[in-house]
């Protein structure tokens, strides 16, 4: 079995920072690419950032500059680091990891987090 667990998010004013948490745990052999996405009410999912095992990184072009992703491959763990945050980046922020279970080799799996809220009020 493997779990994803975000945490941190909450009620916020704009301009404040938040710093999220996904920790990966389990029966896992490698965790390979880890991504944060987001849901606004009533909108579709997105992407808002993917982090390799390498610490490769990339970002949604309204974010580049306030939020950075990092990991700590010792523990299976991404964070986001939201800096001024904005009314917008209201949603449900969700984590997804893609990782090799132990015992395989060849065929990695996606798994998700449940998601945590973050409000941000003007």
């Amino acid at each position: 079995q493997v779990q994803l667990v975000e945490s941190g998010g909450g009620l916020v004013q704009a301009g404040a920072s938040l710093r999220l948490s996904c920790a990966a745990s389990g029966s896992i052999r490698v965790v390979n690419v880890m991504r944060w996405y987001r849901q606004a009410s009533g909108k579709q999912r997105e992407l808002v950032a993917p982090i390799t095992d390498t610490g490769t990184t990339s970002y949604d072009d309204t974010v580049p500059g306030r939020f950075t992703i990092s990991r700590d491959n010792a523990k299976n763990t991404a964070y986001l680091q939201m800096n001024s945050l904005k009314p917008e980046d209201t949603a449900v922020y969700y984590c997804n990891a893609n990782l090799y279970r132990r015992g395989m080799y060849y065929r990695s799996e996606d798994y998700w987090g449940q998601g945590t809220q973050v409000t941000v009020s003007s």
